[in-house]
């Protein structure tokens, strides 16, 4: 089996290719296991050298729309032999407000070149697209449901969430057409996020854990009473795979599947960071107000009900304590005690 990631040197694409690398098969919409014989990662940036070390991983560098013009054949970026895409790769949430072209350019027709080079495959090839709970938006024309389900009926309020939802509707045609085998995934927000900042208006949501946990300032740019609908990554991972392997009859509709998750709040996720690192951890967030971003996430939903991917086994973390005890565990070289 060949497995394509985009943005497959970002922190879930490189997460999701080393959980595929453990694994070493897998079930294709059900069928018999496969062996996975290579993964390309589709990015501006080379993946981590642990990748690349193993003879499985292959990087093709560059900007996703060049890479999916067709040169001697076949584009780069969706080889011939290829039977699996995860599209991973977006410009985010406060890229997309600051820059709309942008925001065109990187989630609207990539996704649809993307999708225009897995149909010239003439082998429907699956495509596992990661949508976003921003499809969902508040406005006071049409007020958010107080718990969000599969059928609710998407309102985004910004740029990325209006590019995200289109991306799902040209996924779910080009499946219709039998051009690709369509999952259209609906990923929450993710935290604990090792590295550094994004450009996603949910950044501070990773950084207000992170940098305290190095000892170091982080921000929180909303009141503590702010709910958020929350995966870790692990829970985030775990949903694309399943996603990949379910079976065209368990999978169910062409439209999009939401991720479980907790809700929690900032104030919360607070407490959890003291519970796990201490008080001085704590006193290391700064709560500074940034209408901007608050007006972006407060107009997302906190409450989902997750009914279809509750079938398929996908359940929600249990706490958002445990999220962060995962962090520190998996990433311990970041973590150094505050004062």
């Amino acid at each position: 089996m060949h497995i394509v990631i985009t943005g497959g040197a970002g922190f879930l694409g490189v997460r999701l290719a080393r959980t595929l690398l453990q694994l070493g098969s897998l079930s294709l919409a059900g069928a018999p296991m496969q062996a996975i014989e290579r993964i390309t990662l589709v990015d501006r940036a080379t993946a981590p050298a642990d990748l690349l070390a193993d003879s499985r991983v292959h990087s093709v560098v560059g900007e996703l729309n060049a890479l999916l013009q067709p040169q001697n054949g076949s584009p780069a970026a969706v080889p011939a032999d290829t039977d699996l895409v995860f599209h991973l790769a977006a410009a985010v949430s406060g890229e997309c407000e600051a820059d709309f072209d942008l925001g065109l350019r990187s989630n609207l027709d990539a996704t649809r070149a993307l999708l225009q080079a897995c149909r010239a495959l003439n082998t429907r090839p699956t495509v596992v697209f990661a949508s976003s709970l921003a499809v969902f938006g508040n406005s006071p024309e049409q007020p958010l449901p107080a718990v969000i389900e599969d059928s609710t009926l998407p309102t985004p309020q910004n740029s990325y969430g209006i590019q995200k939802f289109m991306g799902e509707q040209l996924v779910a045609d080009y499946g219709r057409k039998g051009f690709v085998r369509a999952r259209n995934l609906r990923l929450m927000t993710v935290s604990v996020r090792p590295g550094q900042p994004n450009g996603a208006a949910s950044s501070f949501l990773s950084g207000m854990i992170r940098e305290p946990l190095a000892g170091v300032r982080g921000a929180c740019p909303v009141a503590p009473e702010t709910a958020v609908a929350m995966a870790s990554p692990a829970r985030t991972i775990e949903g694309l795979i399943c996603a990949a392997q379910t079976s065209d009859a368990a999978w169910g509709p062409r439209t999009a599947m939401n991720l479980p998750a907790i809700t929690t709040t900032a104030g919360e996720m607070a407490a959890a960071l003291e519970q796990v690192a201490g008080k001085a951890a704590r006193e290391l967030i700064d709560w500074t107000p940034d209408e901007s971003i608050a007006r972006i996430v407060t107009n997302w939903p906190s409450r989902i009900d997750a009914a279809r991917a509750r079938a398929l086994g996908l359940l929600p973390d249990s706490d958002f304590v445990s999220i962060v005890r995962d962090y520190v565990r998996e990433n311990p070289q970041a973590v150094r005690p505050a004062g």
